[in-house]
């Protein structure tokens, strides 16, 4: 398929460049000649070592100056290229049009560039006879505020990603192209990454050379406020949790939670029973400041959380299973990688095929991991199934489109914010993906009557080649047969049929909440943790009765597709003003659909939406509905026993 696409490109760009005025950017003189097409990447060492002089000390201005010297071994054409496809964002995300003031030299004289207007992400320059290396330099010009991308630094703290801010010539595997990276950083500051220092003087870090691939995959934190905590004292392979925070009391961990974390360690090491990384460090960012995220590497982790996370743990329930999720990607997702995800550059397009165990089974093994470590009580993970299981339970979008589907929306919508979420479908592969592996697990575990369970396949599948941090592909039927290997079945029928179920009769992977001992009930009032939850996020739920979400604001934030509010026309951002004649707020909202309940009496709203009012008349009468797991008499707690630490 390679060959076909060059050919083509070559044909676009014979058709739209055949003068030399048509190659012309504003303001940038044309080149000498046609642009040439992108050479395809081949498995060859690209000669030399490409150093990259990063200054971050402009923090006033969100400013980062990047130079670039590049070995190059004959005049000609050279495309350099900007890194598109993001690993760990699983969509062409890169964020090209943040690079200003790109100059390209070779012997201290001007070099003319192109932006090639195919794949935009390409720069073509014409490198003279005499030269062995170019120098190209440029600015990174971060977010300022969160309305032009993620923020990544403050007068605090600065996230660096190395792929926003570097360009590698095309024509190789990023596994064959090497850099020498150094960063300048604020004095005083200091850093966390899973780069090799080499040396940190006046505040210029310099790194051993490293890899494109594994460049790319080893983002930096540093701010002024740090600390650096040892995860696994005395281990085989240095764990570390490495903290800058908006204020510096807000480093201040309990020794108790923090053994919580190494907790954490411990039971990914017994769960999975091998290590694919040389040292391990989680990057964490306590701040309100930073743009959130949570984003996987094979050995280290970007990870946010709120500014209580250490003070007041136990209100901070939103990043409970965070650090979770993306350290089991060390294993699922970057060791052993999809196929279809595994291309040989940053600009090569990735398949997302295979997102339901990437990130799905991930997402079941942080909330597993993160409940074994004591991070969350069992109670708290029971919670978090029971509302994972109502919403995907109800899921309207399941009548036309299949979960499998939805492992294609990092590409097509790149998770801009969505009109009908509950009908379009969201990535589900991740929570409802969680559900399938836990299908999986209590399936296992009563057909082998607790003999096995899903960590013998995550011990079988994750846990060989002890030591080995090279990516290993696995395909579909890489998954099937390891799952056989632990208990047979016709595993690609099992997941086929609740990966791919969509109609009237498709139902959710729920199985796995009764064969684990438990079913799904609704009440009337919210369980502990979803309380909790929202309180802390500022939700307020009405999904299951009247169809709307609210903020504390009263203004509706979502609205579920075939509900009472949805037939009554109602869209997000409408004002709740007022109820039954009364002021509305979340309580007035409850209590109204509390005295509906049973009865013929209406619920009377009062909305404003900019200068228009509306009042509606809901015909309502089934009361407040929140989901619980309730356990069923005389029945294993096999979902207790999955949650439960391991001792051995």
């Amino acid at each position: 398929m390679r060959p076909a696409r060059l050919l083509a490109s070559a044909c676009v760009i014979s058709l739209l460049f055949g003068s030399v005025p048509a190659l012309a950017q504003v303001g940038t003189p044309a080149l000498d000649r046609a642009l040439a097409p992108i050479p395809a990447p081949r498995d060859a060492p690209y000669p030399g070592v490409i150093s990259l002089e990063m200054d971050a000390t402009d923090i006033d201005r969100r400013i980062v100056s990047v130079k670039q010297t590049i070995p190059v071994a004959a005049p000609g054409p050279l495309v350099l290229l900007y890194p598109q496809w993001i690993p760990g964002n699983h969509g062409p995300v890169g964020p090209v049009d943040d690079i200003a003031d790109l100059r390209v030299t070779a012997n201290g004289q001007p070099l003319r560039w192109v932006r090639n207007t195919v794949q935009t992400n390409g720069f073509q320059i014409e490198v003279p006879a005499g030269a062995t290396s170019i120098d190209v330099h440029f600015k990174w010009l971060t977010p300022i505020d969160g309305s032009q991308g993620r923020v990544v630094i403050t007068d605090e703290m600065l996230n660096i990603q190395w792929e926003k801010a570097l360009f590698y010539p095309a024509g190789y595997y990023s596994s064959q192209i090497t850099f020498r990276p150094t960063l300048r950083l604020p004095a005083g500051w200091q850093y966390g990454t899973a780069l090799d220092t080499e040396s940190f003087q006046n505040g210029v870090a310099t790194f051993a050379p490293i890899t494109l691939e594994h460049f790319a995959d080893s983002p930096v934190f540093a701010g002024r406020h740090f600390r650096q905590i040892d995860l696994d004292p005395g281990g085989r392979s240095p764990v570390r949790l490495n903290i800058v925070a908006d204020d510096a009391a807000m480093l201040a961990a309990t020794d108790e939670h923090i053994e919580l974390h190494r907790n954490l360690v411990d039971q990914a090491d017994r769960l999975f029973g091998a290590r694919h990384f040389n040292h391990y460090d989680f990057l964490l960012a306590v701040s309100d400041r930073l743009g959130g995220i949570g984003l996987e590497h094979h050995r280290s982790s970007e990870n946010s959380v709120d500014t209580d996370y250490f003070t007041a743990r136990t209100s901070t329930l939103a990043d409970r299973d965070l650090l979770g999720h993306e350290y089991t990607h060390s294993w699922n997702g970057k060791w052993r990688r999809p196929a279809d995800q595994l291309t040989p550059t940053l600009n090569e397009p990735l398949q997302n095929s295979l997102l339901w165990v990437y990130e799905g089974q991930t997402q079941y093994w942080g909330q597993v991991l993160t409940a074994r470590a004591g991070l969350s009580s069992k109670q708290q993970a029971l919670d978090w199934f029971a509302m994972t299981a109502a919403n995907y339970g109800t899921m309207p979008g399941r009548q036309w489109r299949a979960m499998q589907d939805t492992t294609n929306d990092p590409i097509i919508a790149q998770r801009r914010p969505q009109p009908w979420s509950s009908y379009q479908r969201s990535e589900d592969y991740y929570s409802e993906g969680a559900l399938i592996w836990l299908d999986a697990d209590t399936w296992i575990r009563e057909r082998t009557n607790g003999r096995k369970s899903l960590d013998d396949f995550a011990r079988a599948f994750f846990g060989i080649d002890d030591g080995n941090w090279d990516p290993r592909p696995y395909t579909f039927d890489d998954i099937t047969g390891t799952l056989n290997g632990v208990q047979a079945n016709d595993w690609a029928e099992f997941l086929r049929t609740r990966l791919d179920a969509v109609g009237p009769e498709a139902s959710a992977p729920l199985a796995g909440l009764e064969r684990g001992g438990y079913r799904l009930v609704w009440r009337e009032a919210m369980n502990d943790y979803h309380k909790a939850l929202y309180d802390e996020l500022g939700r307020k739920d009405f999904q299951y009765s009247l169809g709307i979400m609210t903020n504390a604001a009263n203004r509706i934030t979502s609205v579920r597709w075939g509900s009472p509010a949805f037939d009554a026309g109602l869209t997000s951002g409408w004002e709740i003003v007022a109820v039954n004649g009364r002021a509305a707020s979340a309580t007035v909202i409850a209590d109204a659909i509390t005295a509906s309940k049973g009865n013929t009496t209406p619920i009377e709203m009062m909305l404003r939406n900019g200068e228009r009012f509306r009042t509606i008349r809901f015909d309502y009468h089934d009361g407040l509905r929140y989901p619980h797991l309730e356990r069923i008499a005389g029945t294993p707690d096999r979902l207790g026993d999955i949650l439960a630490p391991r001792r051995r």
